[in-house]
């Protein structure tokens, strides 16, 4: 029998080929389950049945407002139930989901909405002045849809006046083709412009699905949106969920108290977030606790925890799980496994394998560390090479942006810039950033943009900026600045001209002054200053 005996007369067609997407998920828990209740925010209490219908309603509605086929529709919400209808209305008229970190300021969301050609945004009411002031420096500004959180407002909300502008028994689009764009997300990358990463309904439901396995979610888990759904289309889960027709339990800002009483009063089984998450639950104070109805799975993607962290989370009822992934792999595609027999060694053997960040998820196929020649550096935990991916779970691409795709994709791999080894057992662990991106509570932060920020001050001469260790952000900017001349510029002068300049969360939170470390050509040696930032 040859290789043609299995092609000839089997054809590809429609009953045998079918465009992978996330959002056949959603249709096959309302009908198999629609009575379950899908989302929960405050008091609202909404079944999959109804989930479907205002997903739908909401994609009639954007195609009646004129939103075509490969339209990009942006969204700066908060977590609440419109973002997750987001996540399957939009790209169920064919446009593609745009969801906006709501923490950047004016300039950086207009970059946005100016870059991806926005034609429709869905803003919350809270942050309807940031989007007013980006949208005002637009040469051509997107419809603006305003939802008003009835869990905090009485005002008519404008958001469902235009769901109820569309027909839910309106059939929705399928993909034509399952290399379709689903969404863009922006990542700062390591330049102050950030870079459009698109994702396709391929690898949404890829990783959608990989994120059951992975997670170990059961039937019906009841998730708790501490994750923004806008990092990574929140690691995919809103579409996971559906899979496992599981319960969405929305946060509109992470609050112990309100964390512990979700916990509590809806019997949260899963939760993602950045070690200020962990940190916000091990320091609330006792008025704010509750007692946790059973052990709860925490994954968390940033800066490893610290022993003490660990420990102190496992005492207060949370398994964390350590991920590693970038925005250009829909968020996490590298999980810490956990080994049975690693339960039993001491605490601090199990933080140093724990602080690793671990093998592929079952959703990609190949992951690796290469050193010069892009030989696979030896598996010793000591030789440094460059992280790399490949798979389908990794971006179609930066969006209008060739050259920097090409670079990423050099050699047939995803070059992530971060480096790592590899140890014995096949578990990799990162060693440094070539990009020097920091992280700071789950956000990443160019170093490169908070330097432009800093050269703009007057008394600057020479700076850079490092990633500066921090229990409760994981990471924070450090900045070293030599002044010219005798100037008598202080810390606290520094920092309110960088708050002045940036969103605040990139701002430094350290300055130190004094003469640089370089080379004999004058570059600035980075890896010093990260261990004295480390012992600041």
């Amino acid at each position: 029998m040859t290789e043609q005996d299995y092609n000839a007369n089997l054809p590809r067609c429609a009953a045998n080929h079918q465009p992978l997407t996330p959002l056949t998920l959603l249709e096959r828990a309302a009908q198999v389950f629609p009575e379950q209740v899908a989302v929960i925010h405050g008091s609202q209490q909404v079944s999959y049945a109804t989930l479907f219908e205002r997903s739908r309603a909401l994609a009639s509605a954007l195609r009646r407002a004129g939103i075509k086929r490969g339209d990009t529709v942006s969204a700066l919400l908060l977590n609440t139930p419109p973002m997750i209808e987001a996540h399957y209305g939009v790209p169920m008229c064919g446009a593609v989901l745009n969801a906006l970190n709501t923490r950047l300021d004016a300039a950086g969301i207009a970059f946005i909405l100016r870059h991806a050609e926005t034609k429709l945004l869905i803003v919350d009411a809270e942050l309807r002045p940031l989007a007013d002031a980006a949208i005002a420096t637009l040469d051509h500004a997107p419809r603006v849809i305003t939802y008003s959180d009835p869990t905090i407002s009485d005002q008519r909300c404008e958001y469902e006046a235009f769901l109820d502008a569309g027909d839910a028994s309106e059939p929705w689009d399928m993909p034509q083709d399952e290399w379709d764009a689903i969404s863009l997300n922006y990542t700062s990358g390591t330049t102050g412009d950030p870079k459009g990463v698109v994702y396709h309904h391929r690898g949404a439901m890829l990783l959608a699905t990989g994120n059951v396995v992975s997670a170990g979610l059961g039937k019906h888990p009841v998730y708790l949106w501490t994750l923004p759904m806008f990092h990574c289309n929140g690691w995919c889960f809103p579409w996971t969920l559906s899979a496992v027709a599981g319960t969405h339990v929305c946060l509109r800002q992470v609050r112990a108290g309100a964390m512990f009483d979700a916990i509590a009063d809806h019997g949260v089984t899963h939760m993602c977030g950045a070690p200020i998450v962990m940190s916000t639950l091990l320091d609330a104070p006792d008025d704010q606790r509750r007692a946790l109805p059973h052990r709860v799975s925490f994954f968390t993607a940033a800066a490893p925890p610290p022993e003490s962290t660990l420990a102190a989370m496992g005492e207060a009822g949370f398994d964390v799980t350590h991920l590693y992934g970038l925005t250009e792999c829909y968020g996490p595609a590298v999980i810490n496994e956990w080994h049975t027999d690693w339960a039993e060694l001491s605490a601090p053997e199990q933080a140093r394998l724990k602080a690793r960040q671990g093998v592929r998820y079952a959703a990609l196929e190949s992951l690796d560390v290469l050193g010069d020649g892009d030989v696979p550096v030896p598996a010793d935990g000591q030789t440094m090479g460059e992280v790399v991916m490949r798979g389908n779970v990794i971006m179609k691409g930066y969006f209008r942006n060739p050259e920097a795709t090409a670079k990423a994709f050099a050699g047939g791999w995803f070059r992530t810039g971060d480096l790592g080894v590899k140890h014995p057992d096949g578990y990799i662990q990162l060693r440094d950033r070539a990009k020097d991106v920091i992280i700071s509570g789950g956000e990443n932060i160019s170093s490169i943009e908070v330097e432009e920020a800093l050269y703009r001050h007057p008394a600057v001469a020479i700076c850079a900026v490092v990633a500066k260790p921090d229990d409760k952000w994981g990471e924070t900017p450090c900045a070293f600045v030599e002044l010219k001349g005798s100037s008598d510029v202080t810390v606290e002068d520094i920092i309110a001209h960088c708050r002045a300049e940036l969103a605040h969360f990139k701002a430094p939170r350290h300055v130190v002054f004094g003469e640089l470390p370089k080379t004999s050509t004058g570059k600035v040696q980075k890896f010093e200053l990260r261990g004295k930032a480390a012992a600041l």
